[in-house]
């Protein structure tokens, strides 16, 4: 039986000894199978505990003649529940596929791997309180916190003292925590040649860790980008915008938190590119309700409209999603 994993902020080990109610769920991939079937499939409703077994219920679903694949994954949280979100890959849909690793038996020096799991730690700790402001405007994250602060302070000098290694792990490793690991403090080295491309490289890794870890790299890289334009840092948005299709549920929030950075000045190219490859899948992320899940894709929604920033917002603060959704909502 597999676990299902708790994904608050950061992905964090482990998971409560008491299985957590589910408060909200939400079902995105199906545009052929309705709601109603893959709902009594689950066997489970608002306010029940998560199913004990998450792959006999993602073999249920998969069952059905229209699915390809499913994809059940728990987030924190919600009315002190748990959000379930339900992906669902249907025949002929969009498909991402994944780079499986090299099988080298590489890992990281020890520094680097306290200082993550110390980092781990302190996030936890500052989510409770609701402390998760962060600062990207030096290409890399800097926690209001403190104490998260000082790990990624520390990631700084570790990436500049062993980049070639970050590098050879993210890229050939096999042990997944190490190439995750890799993703994220190899991203503190912003300006180094080859990080971008590195991390692009990893956006396709066949771990989601690693790809969580290296869209929030690239989505900082991208803040210091627009700032320092003559710097040449250049982040593609191609992936970015195959990740909104994802049966994965945080492949599709990262993709579409970076595409927000990434369209900060309107650039018409990744706009076009967002509507013509991935423009349902916003449509259905947008309607999401957890607001802060949904917001990043209703931002991105208002831009490919061409809305103003402050109507966007404005929107958005009313609580008005359906005006601007209903302009792309197929009937």
């Amino acid at each position: 039986m597999r676990i299902f994993l708790l994904v608050l902020g950061l992905s964090l080990p482990g998971w409560p000894q008491l299985v957590p109610r589910v408060a909200v769920i939400e079902i995105y991939g199906a545009r052929r199978v309705s709601p109603e079937r893959i709902r009594k499939l689950l066997g489970v409703r608002e306010g029940e505990p998560l199913p004990p077994s998450k792959a006999a219920v993602e073999e249920r679903l998969e069952s059905l003649p229209e699915v390809v694949q499913a994809r059940l994954e728990a987030v924190c949280c919600a009315d002190g529940g748990a959000i379930l979100y339900v992906g669902i890959e249907e025949k002929n849909a969009p498909h991402f596929t994944f780079r499986y690793p090299a099988r080298a038996n590489l890992s990281l020096p020890a520094p680097i791997v306290e200082a993550y799991r110390g980092f781990l730690l302190a996030v936890e700790q500052a989510a409770r309180r609701g402390d998760f402001a962060e600062d990207l405007s030096q290409g890399y994250a800097l926690a209001s916190d403190p104490a998260v602060r000082a790990f990624q302070e520390r990631f700084r000098e570790l990436a500049a003292q062993h980049l070639a290694v970050l590098r050879e792990v993210l890229r050939k490793s096999m042990h997944n925590d190490q190439r995750a690991i890799a993703a994220y403090v190899i991203g503190y080295q912003p300006r180094a040649r080859g990080v971008v491309e590195d991390l692009q490289y990893a956006m396709q890794d066949a771990d989601e860790g690693v790809r969580a870890n290296a869209m929030r790299a690239l989505s900082a890289i991208a803040v210091l980008a627009r700032r320092e334009p003559d710097l040449g840092l250049r982040v593609e948005p191609t992936w970015f915008v195959e990740l909104l299709n994802s049966i994965v549920w945080s492949d599709r929030y990262r993709a579409a938190e970076a595409l927000v950075n990434l369209t900060e000045d309107r650039n018409p190219r990744i706009l076009q590119l967002i509507r013509e490859r991935a423009l349902d899948s916003l449509v259905e992320m947008a309607r999401w309700k957890v607001l802060n899940h949904a917001l990043p894709a209703f931002l991105l929604l208002g831009r490919i409209a061409e809305w103003p920033e402050d109507r966007i917002h404005q929107a958005w603060s009313q609580g008005d999603r359906d005006s601007l959704i209903a302009l792309f909502a197929r009937k």
